[in-house]
């Protein structure tokens, strides 16, 4: 019964990272259109962009962070 708890709430905290996958494809797919509107600016808005995807992949790190705690430690 606890195994099977512990492999549902795994599995459920992985949930976050399709979030995450659309979180970063906001990222980039905003920084391609703000580009096109204003290309003398892509050096600027690459940085803003890249800024946009390490903080979205440092959210997205949690999800497995937790699933393994739920699954080798409680």
């Amino acid at each position: 019964m606890l195994e099977g708890a512990k492999l549902i709430g795994a599995g459920a905290a992985t949930i976050a990272l399709a979030g995450a996958a659309v979180g970063i494809g906001n990222v980039f797919s905003s920084s391609i259109q703000s580009v096109a509107r204003n290309p003398s600016l892509a050096k600027q808005l690459f940085g803003y962009a890249i800024s946009g995807f390490a903080l979205t992949e440092a959210i997205a790190s949690f999800a497995p962070m937790m699933a393994f705690l739920i699954l080798f430690v409680f």
